[in-house]
């Protein structure tokens, strides 16, 4: 079975039914066990791109949003079978041109991890288009866009199940700000809990 573990903050691991695993933004909590076949970072911030934690296989990849953000263009990309794709991820605090979000595609689930953003016409233009089983979302409306926005966005993408991250500086996980994020498909994961996909 296809697992997330929600570390808190921003950062999470996904382990495919095949065993790879793969980390996303490394920074926040527990759960930094199992050595890594990949590592994406979204953005340089430090509380997104703490790749010392992990433990790496010996072909362990990490890619960060330079890899996949190249003068303009978002890339995809295949890894064991494993497809990620970049795509816009912005607002006041975070340049467009230093970071991405990815759509990841482990053993059939789709997978989007926004990064730090806000509303972007990207979630209208595409993301509403594709089929996404799980989209992670900031709300800290601090760095990002506030729960109210968050849930908006989780909307108009329209993904099986939204959850809301990213949720209260210097907090792994804050149930107030995730019980204002009211979108229509939320799915609430505290920090230290995995799901099976």
């Amino acid at each position: 079975m296809t697992k997330l573990l929600y570390q808190g903050h921003g950062s999470f691991r996904i382990t495919s039914a095949s065993g790879f695993v793969l980390y996303v933004d490394p920074f926040a909590g527990e759960g930094y066990d199992r050595p890594a076949d990949l590592i994406l970072v979204t953005h340089e911030h430090s509380d997104h791109n703490a790749v010392d934690l992990v433990p790496q296989k010996k072909n362990c990849r990490i890619v960060r949003e330079k890899d996949m953000l190249v003068r303009g263009t978002y890339k995809t990309a295949d890894f064991d079978g494993i497809k990620v794709q970049a795509v816009p991820a912005y607002n006041k605090n975070h340049n467009r041109a230093e970071c991405v979000g990815y759509i990841i595609t482990v053993d059939g689930i789709v997978v989007y991890a926004s990064g730090d953003t806000s509303y972007t016409d990207y979630m209208k233009d595409s993301l509403s288009k594709l089929h996404i089983d799980y989209a992670l979302l900031p709300c800290d409306g601090v760095y990002n866009m506030d729960a109210k926005e968050a849930a908006r966005c989780a909307d108009i993408i329209g993904a099986v199940h939204a959850i809301p991250v990213h949720m209260k500086p210097g907090a792994l996980f804050d149930q107030a700000v995730a019980d204002r994020f009211t979108a229509k498909n939320r799915l609430i994961v505290k920090a230290g809990q995995e799901i099976g996909l």
